[in-house]
Formats: structure tokens, C-alpha cells, sequence
């Protein structure tokens, strides 16, 4: 990497969170401090990174957190012990409070929480336990709560009824009266609404606002889970009739607008069981010999207009949720499966990235705007699969006549063999030959590759999980990856960056931060319990993503691959929306942003509406209000994940309940001090073994070998470990699963 690019870099890992790295560096030092003497102490050596530097001192100063008590010397203004910041609470009842303007988290007692919840925001007052150093925290006012709807079984007394929440985070059932219950009968599942909390009661008051059905149905855990996030399950009536209002007629006017890519050739490669398709790539070879590859995007933003019904409601969801057994959608179905979806045989209207490529894989030409496309064919990624491997031998072969053009009975997504036209096995096979080059560059650059095993259910017609396979990224994934890769890239740099420099223009990036040092020395740590010693080199950035690649690489197909897998993914940083870039580190991109997905995801559309504007020549808008949406993108695909992932709990908590009397054998996941958690090889489903149940020996946790050992026989049960477990109990409602350890399996 150039310096110029490395300093770039490092003055992005720095702004990223300076207030903070501020703030906490002019508390710790006590005296007043120049910008200087703060760039020096935060190592920022480029002149971008002391300007920001000067402009956050300016903010602080605006926002009254900093005084300037010299000229250009600036200290902490006082805070009499009082901060804001937002609410970590456990399981237990406790919480740590979280501000950037302190150090560390603050411990907050459950007496000290004062009817504040998980996620509010609050504000503290700071003291010194008695006889000690240690810092808590008192909870003086809640400013902002983070949720007040809840799921719930809902308990029934005579007059009243209690809501006892599933999420574990609740320490306080709510109150409610019969006049509020909507007609809720005992044991049933509700969403409820707090409405209330009275100084002088213990618990909060609330009120029914939807019944779900009985705990353990399948529909009610599926809404249950949703509902938990704050994600609707279905759409409003107005919404639905608003998009049933839209004119889906591609006009002689409207096509005029556009290039006409009409006569490309041009296909796409989806899962199997898609619907909404939103990207499509054409192929097309030029007179020089070189290839015009162009990336097509469904055209949400001209059916969704700006401050319309569909448009607060795209933006309120923010992203399709995609759960074991449905997709909940963005977009009305109508748009999303239909009029957008760029289905085989139809004409639609596209936002289109257009680039000439040599052999090379180096883009030498680029173009972007709006088109009008038609799909000559529609391919599941195993079809396009098999066209690959079919010709992994021809892949360069010119003649036409040497190409196997079949697609198998057993791989064809309508179970009946078919032929493919040539010209469209030799784009495919071009196509995937130009990705792994650009891959290979990728990695060269420092990108880091998952290619994690996902966790898949064959479902019989009533949802219910009857097997269990893993779905492997192939080739046929790789390619459709690295073109959208591209164009994301190709976007935020046309629009970031002004004759190579960065310009001023807001946009929305998608960025990733670089990892942590301490959690990285963490991971290390633990991967050395599996004989994986000294794998990660911290040196500098491109030794930390080559030796991070040769693990995951070398743990690949391995027992213990899931969980490395994880905990190296858990060492990241998160990948958020915003308009303050400093590129995708997990990439190894200056310029990224999210451009491909807009049936999806709400970024894109916005993505697209600004690209458009300046390809129109406007001016750059403020930030201001992108950010306030960027934030609550990044916010709503969080939940969004949570969401999934607790889909995926559900239904494997649900395929071990016919399942309690075989045998499993286990990797050891995670050690805690009130048991182990285990994971099944076989089908990667986690449970617990409590400590309780360990018979022949009384067990202490043993924090610094990540074990519980045998206080009398000091055997251990350790991180990493195989064992062999049976199911003990399944319980669907708090998506957990209980083992019982039958044996430790010597390897």
C-alpha cells in the first residue's frame, strides 16, 4: 500500500471514534493540551488527521464538553460526576453504563437502575464505592427509552394480568389492568405496550396491543421473534394499496430517458428459491477484444418516490429480513417479486454500472446510469455451478464446439435437463475467470475472505425442520460477489473521489473498521488451544489479514472451523452505514458503498438517488440528514441479524426435540462458570451442559484456561474439547437447548 493510502487509512481508524479518544485523552492528562500535543499522544501524523482533530476540538468546544482556556489550549469542562451514555444491562438484573466521554464501562447495580432498561439512554451520577477506588454508577434520569413494546406470555389473574417478557434482559414484568388486556386469555402470547412506570409501584403498567397465538405454535414464535426487534411481519393496508396504485408501463418517454441495453446479453445467477432478483450481468465482447461486463440493478428509487407512503415505510424497515422459513420483505411484494424483480423474459427498468475490462481484470473504461434491460435467462447458483465445473478443462477453449452446454435433470431447477445457449457458457465461464483475478487482487491487498459454512433446514410443508444440511460458497456465489464488489467499489470512488483526491460530496458509505488489537491477541489465545499457536501476526495491517486468512483457511472442514469462524468474526469491527468514509478494511477498499441491493436494503436506494443527482450535476446535499438515516440503517439491520439469528436458534432447538435419544458428538464452544456449551459437529446446534449436572466431580471455572476443572481429579473440560452429549431438554420458547455429558472424547 502506497503511504499516501496508509495514511489515509490511518487517519480513517482514528476519526472514526476521536470524540471519544479525545475526551478520554484530556481526562486522563487533567491539563490543558494544543491540537499538537493531541495528534502526537493519539499518533496522527498526516496533516488530515490534525485538521480533524481541530475541527472536533471546535465542535466539543460548541457543544461545551472542552473549554479553551489559552488560545488553541483546550481541557475537559467539569461534569460534576454526571454523564450520558446508553444502558448495557446482563442477564442478572445488572448493567454497565456506556459513554464516550469515560474511559471504561461503568458498573451499575440493579438498585441503582432505577426503572431503567436494556439499550436506554440515561444519565448517570458517578461516585467511588465506599472504601474502594472502584467506580459505580446512579441511575438519575432516563432520557430516551430504546423500546417500550414487548413480547410475552401473558399471565391472568382476576382483575389484572402480568406480562412476563422473553426477552431475559426484562427484569420487570408488566402490569396489566383488565381493561387493557384486549380480550388475552391466560398463557397466551402477546405484544404489549409499557404505558407507564409510577414512582410508587414495582412494576411497570402496559396494555395488550396484539394477541399472537399459544407459546410453542409455530406462526407465533416466527411474529414472537420479529415483534422482539421492532420488525413488522406484515405491511400496513395503505401501504399495500399505495403500491397497488403504481403504473408498472415502461413508456416510449421513459425509455428515452435511458440507455437501451435491451439487445445485451444479459442473465442472472440467484439462490434457487429467490424471488426478488436485483441484480442481472450482461456480456458482451468488443471489437478490441476487450469485454463490456455491466452490473444491472433493479430501478427501486423511480417506484419508490422521496416523502410517499412506500418511502416511509422502505425507510422505517430498512432491509429485508431473511428468516429459516420466509423472507420478510422491504418492499410490498408486488415491487419486490414483481414489478423490480428482474425476472427472465422482461423488459425493466435499471440503474446500471457499466465497465470495459481486458483480460487482466483491470477496468479501463467506466459508466454509470439509468437503462432499460431484458434478462435472457434466469440461473440458480448450482446450475451456474455446473456449467463451471462442466467446462473447468474448455473454460478457455474459443470454439464453441467444445463447451458442454448441459444442465443436468438432478441440478435444473425445474428437474428436467436442459441446453444453454453457448454464448451464454462462454460469458458465464469468462465471467468467472475475470472474478477469480479480481479475488486474488483482493486478497493480494489485504481483504479477508469468510467463506463460512451456513447452516441450512430442509423443511416439510408445515415449516418444520426435518434435516439439516451446510451450504458452501462455490465459484458460481464467487463471481456473482466479486461483480457486485466491483461495482459498489467503482460507485463511492466515481462519486468520493475528485481527480484521485477525496471530494466533498456526501454520499453513503458502507464502512468496516479496523479490528482490535486486544481482541485479536484474545483470539489468538484461544485458537492456541486448539494447536493453532501463533497463527495471528499483528505487525501491520496486511500481515494481520494474511495470517487471519491462512487460519480460516487452515481450520476449513475442521471440527472446530464454526467456532474459530465465529470468534474470528466476533473480533472484527462492525460494518456500518454513514457518510463520514474511511473505507472497508475487511475488503481492503478506500471507496465502498452499498449500491446492488435496493429491493432489499434502504442504503441502496439512497445510494442511487445521489448517484443520480450527480451524475445530473446537483450539488452535494448536507450530511446531516443522511447520517440520521445512515444511523438507523446500520441500527435496523443489527436487529435485523438478531432476528435471523434467532430463527436459526428456533428451528434447530425444534429439529433436536425428535432427537433426544441419539448420541452427538461436540466441540466444547464455550465455558462459563455455570457450565459448558457445546456445539454438534454434525449439525452445528449449540446447548449447555450445566455444571451442576458434571457428577463425578465438584467443577470451579478456570478463567485463564477458558475450562472448568475437578476440584478433587483436576480433570479438565476445556475450550475446544470433543465430547459426546445426548439431549436432555429442548425448550422452544427461550430458543435453548440442554445436553447431558455422556463422555470426554480423547483426540
Amino acid at each position: 500500500m502506497s503511504k499516501k493510502k496508509s495514511n489515509y487509512k490511518k487517519k480513517g481508524n482514528i476519526i472514526k471514534d476521536l470524540t471519544r479518544k479525545i475526551l478520554q485523552l484530556l481526562n486522563k492528562e487533567g491539563n490543558s493540551l494544543n491540537y499538537k500535543q493531541i495528534a502526537a499522544k493519539l499518533d496522527v501524523t498526516d496533516a488530515n488527521g490534525r485538521n480533524q482533530i481541530i475541527q472536533k476540538l471546535e465542535e466539543l468546544k460548541g457543544q461545551q464538553k472542552v473549554d479553551e482556556v489559552e488560545r488553541g489550549k483546550f481541557k475537559v469542562v467539569p461534569k460534576d460526576k454526571y454523564y450520558i451514555g446508553v444502558l448495557d444491562a446482563t442477564t442478572n438484573g445488572n448493567a454497565y453504563f456506556i459513554c464516550d466521554e469515560l474511559e471504561h464501562d461503568i458498573y451499575i447495580p440493579s438498585r441503582n437502575l432505577n426503572r431503567a432498561l436494556d439499550k436506554d439512554t440515561v444519565k448517570i451520577y458517578l461516585y467511588n464505592r465506599r472504601n474502594s477506588k472502584k467506580e459505580e454508577g446512579d441511575v438519575v434520569e432516563i432520557i430516551k427509552r430504546a423500546k417500550t413494546e414487548f413480547v410475552g406470555v401473558l399471565q391472568l389473574n382476576k382483575n389484572f394480568g402480568f406480562l412476563v417478557a422473553d426477552d431475559i434482559k426484562m427484569y420487570a414484568d408488566l402490569f396489566i389492568p383488565k381493561n387493557k388486556l384486549k380480550g388475552a386469555e391466560d398463557g397466551v402470547k402477546v405484544l404489549a405496550k409499557m404505558t407507564d412506570w409510577p414512582g410508587n409501584s414495582k412494576n411497570p403498567f402496559g396494555e395488550v396491543l396484539e394477541i399472537l397465538g399459544m407459546p410453542g405454535d409455530h406462526e407465533t414464535e416466527i411474529h414472537s421473534i420479529l415483534l422482539e426487534y421492532g420488525l413488522p411481519y406484515k405491511f400496513p393496508e395503505n401501504v399495500e394499496a399505495e403500491a397497488g396504485k403504481l403504473s408498472f408501463e415502461i413508456t416510449d418517454e421513459e425509455i428515452a430517458k435511458r440507455r437501451d441495453m435491451r439487445k445485451d446479453l444479459t442473465f442472472t445467477i440467484d439462490p434457487k428459491d429467490a424471488k426478488d432478483f436485483d441484480d442481472a450481468l450482461s456480456f458482451e465482447v468488443l471489437e478490441n477484444g476487450n469485454y463490456e461486463i455491466g452490473i444491472h440493478i433493479a430501478d427501486v428509487s423511480h417506484y419508490v418516490q422521496e416523502n410517499t407512503i412506500l418511502e416511509k415505510e422502505a425507510y422505517h424497515r430498512a432491509t429485508s429480513v431473511y428468516l429459516v422459513d420466509r423472507v420478510v420483505p422491504m418492499l410490498p411484494e408486488v415491487l419486490s417479486n414483481g414489478v423490480c424483480s428482474l425476472r427472465p423474459n422482461e423488459e425493466k427498468l435499471t440503474f446500471s454500472a457499466v465497465f470495459e475490462m481486458n483480460e487482466k481484470g483491470h477496468v479501463l473504461n467506466e459508466w454509470f446510469g439509468r437503462t432499460i434491460t431484458y434478462s435472457d435467462k434466469r440461473f440458480a447458483y448450482e446450475e451456474a455451478q455446473e456449467i463451471i465445473e462442466n467446462n473447468a478443462v474448455t473454460s478457455s477453449a474459443v470454439e464453441k464446439s467444445a463447451l458442454n452446454c448441459e444442465v443436468s435433470s438432478d441440478i435444473s431447477i425445474t428437474g428436467e435437463s436442459y441446453t444453454v445457449a453457448p454464448e451464454i457458457v462462454t460469458a458465464i465461464l469468462k465471467l468467472n475467470k475475470l472474478a477469480k483475478i479480481m479475488r486474488k487482487k483482493r486478497l493480494q491487498q489485504g481483504a479477508i475472505t469468510f467463506d463460512r459454512v451456513e447452516v441450512k433446514f430442509n423443511l416439510n410443508e408445515k415449516a418444520e425442520p426435518i434435516g439439516v444440511f451446510f451450504k458452501e460458497s462455490k465459484d458460481a456465489n464467487k463471481l456473482i460477489e466479486e461483480f457486485m464488489l466491483l461495482a459498489n467499489r467503482k460507485v463511492a470512488e466515481f462519486v468520493g473521489t475528485k481527480k484521485g483526491v477525496p471530494s466533498k460530496n456526501t454520499f453513503i458509505y458502507r464502512i468496516h473498521d479496523e479490528p482490535d488489537e486486544d481482541k485479536l491477541m484474545s483470539l489468538q489465545t484461544i485458537v492456541s488451544k486448539f494447536g493453532y499457536k501463533n497463527k495471528i501476526d499483528l505487525k501491520n495491517k496486511k500481515t494481520t489479514s494474511s495470517s487471519l486468512n491462512q487460519l480460516l483457511q487452515d481450520v476449513h472442514g475442521k471440527g472446530e472451523a464454526n467456532l474459530i469462524e465465529t470468534l474470528t468474526v466476533r473480533s472484527m469491527s462492525k460494518a456500518v452505514y454513514t457518510t463520514d468514509n474511511i473505507g472497508h478494511y475487511g475488503l481492503a477498499f478506500d471507496y465502498y458503498s452499498h449500491f446492488t441491493s435496493p429491493i432489499r436494503r434502504y442504503p441502496d436506494v439512497m445510494t442511487h438517488r445521489l448517484l443520480q443527482h450527480y451524475l445530473e450535476g446537483g450539488k452535494s446535499p448536507k450530511a446531516e440528514a443522511y447520517e440520521e438515516k445512515c444511523k438507523h440503517a446500520s441500527e435496523q439491520e443489527y436487529m435485523a441479524s438478531k432476528a435471523e439469528r434467532d430463527s436459526i436458534k428456533y428451528m434447530q432447538v425444534k429439529y433436536m426435540e425428535d432427537h433426544k435419544d441419539q448420541e452427538f458428538e461436540g466441540v466444547i464452544s464455550g465455558v462459563t462458570e455455570w457450565g459448558i456449551y457445546v456445539e454438534i459437529i454434525e449439525n452445528k446446534c449449540e446447548g449447555m451442559v450445566r455444571v451442576r449436572e458434571i457428577k463425578d466431580d465438584y467443577y470451579l471455572y478456570d478463567e485463564k484456561q477458558y475450562a472448568l476443572v475437578g476440584q478433587s481429579t483436576k480433570n479438565l473440560y476445556q475450550l475446544g474439547d470433543h465430547v459426546l452429549i445426548k439431549v436432555k431438554h429442548t425448550d422452544l420458547e427461550r430458543k435453548h437447548l440442554d445436553f447431558t455429558l455422556l463422555d470426554k472424547i480423547e483426540k
